[in-house]
């Protein structure tokens, strides 16, 4: 008798401690998508970095392309929480497309860069100021942008060049990228002997040098719209899209060269 009591109660411990377990709520680690426009890897990465150390539970999958190819994948309803464009157009777009967009507000200004490889013999050279881009082309050589048709930058740099006379003499001439980063690769490896990108870009490659910063005046504002998609009940997405907007977060997009809105220079 005392033995088989000793055995029930053996049994019968596991199967309590199961439904201890069962009764206690689970707290699952959260997951965000989040697509960002090209320009933005090296400093999104950092913030991604950083965010998490703070918030542990929380697990952010970045996405890197061209605005406007992320745009495209969110309204054909590719898995993101939240998006950041290089320009208003695209984030406009996909508003009109019917998707849901929330706590969207402007986050960020860049410039634009006129670049030249590193190890190239080229100076200083101030769009506007020093004389034709067309004359940093030997013949044959292209320029490399961001696709004019559909990349923010691209978009930027012929409203500039439009603005300083040059775009009928340069159209012709172009090496069309994807993104700012294919435009910047082409000029990193020596493939064309100058690019137009984003200072922010500029600034984060070992292998181009700056030559000159385009006139503010040139293009519309270079601005980086974020917001939150359909993000209707979920914490960590609010969480992590009020965070960009904090001290900590601004100071990473700092030293990455990029300005908040009301402190572009």
């Amino acid at each position: 008798m005392l033995c088989r009591a000793f055995m029930s109660s053996r049994l019968a411990r596991p199967v309590l401690l199961t439904l201890l377990f069962a009764a206690v709520p689970v707290t699952q680690a959260a997951t965000l998508h989040v697509a960002a426009a090209a320009s933005m890897t090296d400093a999104m990465d950092d913030v991604i970095k950083a965010y998490s150390a703070k918030q542990g539970d929380t697990t952010i999958v970045p996405l890197y392309a061209s605005s406007s190819t992320l745009a495209r994948q969110i309204a054909n309803g590719a898995p993101s929480n939240l998006y950041i464009s290089a320009n208003l157009a695209w984030m406009d777009w996909l508003e009109e497309q019917g998707v849901i967009l929330q706590e969207r507000a402007n986050l960020l200004q860049n410039r634009l860069a006129l670049v030249a490889p590193d190890d190239s013999e080229k100076r200083g050279f101030t769009p506007g100021l020093d004389g034709p881009l067309l004359s940093l082309l030997a013949s044959g050589e292209r320029l490399s942008v961001g696709d004019p048709g559909h990349v923010p930058v691209g978009i930027y740099a012929q409203q500039a060049m439009e603005a300083l006379g040059e775009w009928p003499s340069l159209e012709p001439r172009l090496a069309r990228a994807n993104d700012v980063r294919g435009a910047l690769a082409l000029v990193e490896r020596g493939e064309t002997p100058a690019g137009i990108v984003y200072q922010t870009d500029a600034e984060a490659s070992e292998g181009v040098r700056i030559l000159g910063l385009f006139p503010l005046d040139s293009h519309e504002p270079i601005v980086y719209p974020v917001a939150l998609i359909d993000a209707e009940g979920n914490d960590a997405a609010l969480d992590f899209r009020a965070w960009l907007e904090s001290e900590e977060a601004l100071a990473i997009f700092a030293a990455h060269g990029f300005s908040p809105v009301d402190n572009a220079k």
